[in-house]
């Protein structure tokens, strides 16, 4: 990362016009709309993104069909070695993809190299393709019958993908199934464009065959077209509960199958044994980083009294130190995505204190190293929240972070049971008893005990409970790999040449 002397803001990172990713090279399209991409930090539009039309989707499904005929039936050993080759040049590229993502996204650089080290992981997994695809075999089931199991590609998926990791969520499903022998097509978030055209051209010199992987560009006609096209065989999305919904319903009305997950209200329950310090840490990392602007944000605190007080000190001491500013310089937090959306996350201070919370930290208010026109919104605490109002019951997406005091750990756990978000949680506690009580019984997909933000590794699956998942299948692991394939089962018998005759008897096992 360039060096910028204190007091200054550093060069946009230079960009090529957006375009989409058709058939292994890049197209401009021929729609008129576009929108703005935004470099959040400076409050400017950095670019333009092409809007795809129905026409143009059609040409990037029909690419990945073309390609998808021959890949299906490519070795594993060929699929491997482009995998393997995959994975040096994003590995090679990390800071080019974090600089991308921080001049269109606004998290700070450090974390962005951490999300596409989080793609990195399925990738890697993505490798040992050969081994997830190992079918069972039985010999001898009858006389001279075997049956064996294989798993084979779907066909063309498309991986609808949201702004806040605009690397990491679409490596969560693109690796596998390209590993798999299916063919994609990718439309992220037209709010972060540029950095899935970097890593198309990784893939294009990985050795991928033209077709394979394609982007395209858009807003909702491009989501509807892909929903719709009857070649596309596979549908993978991340982003709101009822787009998630939405997305899955209009899928599978169209015989896709989908996952789609959706939105969340993460939950940490602090129990009055837990180490605060350890808890007022966790709080600010996982309601604070990247803005908040994660799926897997702390947004609900869950303090069982009498700790309250002292934790809500401990984490208002600890936000006094953070640096807010461009994500370009040493920063700890940068801005939210869009004015829009910054705008949005604030109004829900005034709706909290309205609706009777205590503002003890309002982010509105936050001194901040980066140019004025900045979507700014530094970290901001709301105590004495309940399960009522609107900052308790809604995702903001942003970094706001709200206290909920409640009397023992079942009350605790009938708060987090009664959301209809299960996304992720955490327990922070000393009383290995309670954390494995708390981990048997409460309703969400993903656990952390004394880690406020449980995103498992890649070989296991990721993915919530309820309204924060449409679909059967969590992303990555070993349900991704299945949601990538369909089982097939042969039987079969090779005949003894003496063997014959007409039997007309239903078929039985001796």
């Amino acid at each position: 990362m360039t060096q910028t002397a204190p007091g200054t803001v550093p060069a946009p990172v230079p960009l090529e016009r957006v375009t989409h990713w058709i058939d292994g090279k890049a197209f401009a399209g021929v729609t008129e709309r576009t929108a703005p991409v935004y470099d959040p930090a400076l409050g400017t539009v950095r670019t333009e993104v092409p809007l795809a039309s129905v026409d143009e989707v059609d040409q990037a499904v029909a690419s990945a069909a073309a390609a998808f005929a021959s890949w299906r039936n490519s070795s594993l050993t060929k699929r491997t070695q482009v995998l393997f080759a995959f994975r040096e040049l994003v590995n090679q590229h990390k800071q080019e993809l974090a600089e991308l993502i921080t001049a269109e996204h606004g998290k700070v650089v450090s974390d962005a190299l951490g999300e596409v080290t989080r793609g990195l992981e399925v990738v890697e997994f993505a490798c040992g393709i050969p081994h997830l695809l190992k079918g069972g075999y039985s010999e001898g089931v009858s006389t001279n019958v075997d049956v064996y199991s294989i798993r084979q590609p779907v066909g063309v998926c498309a991986v609808i993908s949201p702004f806040n990791f605009p690397v990491m969520v679409p490596m969560w499903f693109v690796p596998i199934a390209i590993a798999a022998g299916n063919a994609v097509v990718l439309k992220p978030s037209e709010k972060d464009p540029s950095a899935s055209l970097l890593v198309a051209r990784l893939w294009e010199q990985a050795g991928l065959p033209a077709g394979v992987f394609n982007v395209v560009h858009g807003d909702k006609v491009a989501v509807d077209r892909l929903l719709e096209h009857p070649d596309v065989k596979a549908v993978s999305f991340v982003g709101s509960t009822p787009i998630a919904r939405y997305v899955y319903e209009t899928g599978t009305r169209n015989g896709k199958r989908v996952q789609a997950l959706g939105g969340a209200k993460n939950h940490m329950v602090v129990l009055p044994d837990a180490d605060l310090d350890l808890a007022a840490d966790a709080a600010v990392n996982a309601g604070f980083g990247s803005a908040g602007e994660r799926c897997m944000a702390i947004s609900a605190l869950v303090v069982v009294e009498p700790v309250a007080d002292d934790l809500v000190a401990r984490i208002r001491e600890r936000i006094a130190g953070l640096k807010i500013g461009d994500g370009r310089r040493s920063c700890d937090m940068g801005p939210l995505v869009t004015r829009e959306h910054r705008d949005r996350v604030a109004s829900y201070l005034d709706a909290g204190v309205e609706a009777g919370a205590e503002l003890v930290v309002d982010g509105r208010k936050v001194q901040v190293d980066g140019d004025e026109s900045g979507f700014w919104l530094g970290p901001s605490l709301l105590d004495r929240v309940s399960p009522e109002m609107s900052v308790y019951t809604d995702e903001i997406f942003g970094p706001v972070l709200s206290v909920v005091r409640v009397g023992s750990y079942d009350e605790a756990l009938k708060l987090v049971n009664s959301n209809p978000y299960g996304n992720g949680t955490a327990i922070f506690t000393n009383d290995g008893g309670a954390a494995r009580r708390y981990q048997n019984e409460v309703e969400v997909g993903m656990v952390g005990v004394n880690v406020p933000i449980p995103v498992p590794m890649a070989y296991y699956s990721f993915g919530g409970w309820k309204d924060s998942l449409f679909g059967d299948s969590h992303a990555h692991g070993a349900e991704g790999v299945h949601f990538f394939t369909r089982g097939k089962v042969v039987t079969s018998r090779w005949l003894d040449p003496s063997h014959g005759g007409i039997n007309l008897g239903f078929p039985e096992n001796v």
